[in-house]
């Protein structure tokens, strides 16, 4: 199943995706056009990957990580399906990121690999924006890099857990104006979702609304003022974006 929440006469509602169209708890339906998309859900802990795709550190010159490479993001950066992100006036290098996120579903310590995907509840599509310009350490990517307002958008959905067969063989792909500019696949991430969960609940106690996003592969290309960015990912959705006008410089 397919869940989402929106904004719709003036109340937050759970919404789930059907043959029919978006219904309501009440049985009935809306348009999407109606509505105002909201992050399918309120994250507790976020974390982020970076260079998790050998391709994509090839592309930005630098080596592929040999341990995990997690930061951490701020409830502030999330933006539902059509959601609008501004481009800082000063930047000029400002990249999508398509990415898979898993949702933690139960409290996880100590989880090996080989029981991960029990601790999954389901899974949504992000794109991570990244301004390059900011970026002072490539292994202590900063604040302002990844965690600007409105800088990750994230659905529509969250996908059951039990309907994705096999997460890490899906397809990811990016539009931009409706050409596509990036195409990957999970099966060539660095470290599995599996292995992400058993890295991080190691060291400390995963709980339920926790998220991970897996990193990006290559095809990072510079988006301006305007831009409609649409990011894909096999089986899961499309989350629309469109790049706002410039923001004043920090």
């Amino acid at each position: 199943m397919k869940r989402g929440r929106i904004g719709y006469q003036g109340q937050i509602r759970s919404v789930i995706n059907t043959a029919e169209g978006i219904q309501l708890p009440d049985g009935t339906f809306v348009n999407e056009h109606e509505v105002t998309w909201l992050p399918p859900l309120d994250p507790k802990t976020s974390f982020a990957l970076g260079l998790n795709y050998a391709d994509h550190a090839s592309e930005l010159e630098f080596k592929a990580p040999t341990e995990p490479l997690v930061f951490l993001k701020g409830p502030n950066t999330f933006v539902g399906h059509r959601g609008i992100t501004p481009r800082p006036a000063d930047a000029a290098n400002m990249h999508y990121e398509c990415e898979l996120v898993a949702v933690i579903g139960r409290e996880a310590k100590h989880v090996k690999q080989q029981h991960a995907y029990e601790y999954i509840s389901g899974y949504t599509v992000a794109n991570d924006y990244a301004i390059r310009d900011y970026l002072e350490n490539y292994y202590r990517p900063n604040l302002r890099v990844k965690n600007r307002d409105a800088c990750t958008p994230i659905g529509p959905w969250i996908v059951d857990a039990p309907d994705i067969e096999d997460p890490m063989n899906l397809q990811l792909r990016t539009y931009v104006n409706g050409e596509v500019t990036q195409e990957g696949t999970t099966k060539d991430m660095i470290f599995s979702v599996p292995f992400l969960i058993e890295y991080l609940s190691s060291f400390m106690t995963l709980s339920p609304g926790d998220i991970i996003l897996t990193g990006t592969p290559k095809g990072a290309v510079n988006i301006h003022e305007g831009d409609e960015v649409v990011t894909e990912i096999e089986g899961i959705g499309k989350l629309h974006n469109t790049i706002g006008r410039l923001m004043p410089a920090p």
